[in-house]
């Protein structure tokens, strides 16, 4: 069996591709590319004793590592985008080998194109929303600890608690609906967009609650359009936060599945 495999990160159109000279992604592996049916990859030969299937399980349980290849793996698409339409692959994609790579650019052929030609002369930007909840539901939780203490289980403590659950579940609507006006202004000015999952405090570093994890496709001359409708929405005790340009991950990522 060989021992080296095919990692793919992007693939564009093959019209004055750039030749990224001394570019390194994964692992600090060299970048070249994969030219097929009229379209080119961007690839790096990496050992499988790191990124074939089963060190690849263990090695995703490994922040460290995942950081650090996420990091090898965006470097690549960014230095890509400067320069021409980019389709980015989904993080940790190995082929088996070249012909592999060859046999997906002639069998997606039509969907890269199309999903090219959607994305050119665009970028992505993010906007993340948080609302800090509201400062009377921890007071409140700690006057019913102390009521069921004094008081056991009782009336007075069941009605606190109610009411505590009754204001959290009011404010999380509010939140959403302040969402929602926010990302219908932002779709209005956007050729696309995308919701994310809100991310896990652990992940985001905050407390507060998180109430939009938006994408949005924006032709490049409306970029500061777009970021100056964003500066109109802030306040009312909503955090905005504008992140970008990006190269279109949200909208160009094709499902390329790894075969090894």
């Amino acid at each position: 069996m060989a021992d080296t495999g095919t990692y793919l990160y992007a693939v564009t159109m093959d019209l004055d591709v750039p030749r990224l000279e001394g570019l390194k992604g994964v692992a600090d592996l060299p970048v070249r590319t994969i030219k097929q049916a009229g379209l080119v990859a961007y690839v790096s030969g990496v050992p499988l004793d790191q990124f074939g299937e089963e060190p690849l399980r263990r090695s995703m349980e490994d922040l460290d590592w995942l950081g650090g290849t996420a990091r090898g793996h965006h470097r690549v698409v960014e230095a890509v985008a400067e320069h021409t339409p980019t389709a980015p692959i989904r993080l940790v994609t190995v082929y088996s080998g070249d012909d592999q790579v060859r046999s997906l650019l002639d069998q997606r052929h039509d969907d890269f194109v199309q999903v090219l030609s959607q994305i050119a002369g665009r970028v992505e930007w993010g906007v993340k929303a948080y609302v800090r909840p509201s400062e009377g539901q921890p007071a409140a939780a700690a006057r019913g600890a102390g009521d069921r203490a004094s008081a056991g289980a009782g009336t007075a403590y069941l009605k606190r608690r109610q009411a505590s659950l009754r204001s959290r579940e009011d404010a999380w609507r509010e939140a959403s609906e302040q969402a929602q006006r926010i990302h219908h202004v932002l779709t209005s000015l956007a050729v696309a967009s995308h919701l994310h999952r809100p991310q896990d405090p652990q992940l985001s570093g905050r407390s507060d609650w998180m109430i939009l994890n938006g994408a949005y496709l924006v032709d490049e001359p409306r970029g500061a359009e777009f970021a100056r409708a964003l500066d109109g929405l802030r306040g009312q005790g909503v955090d905005l936060q504008l992140t970008g340009p990006w190269a279109p991950y949200s909208f160009a990522e094709l499902d390329a599945e790894a075969s090894r």
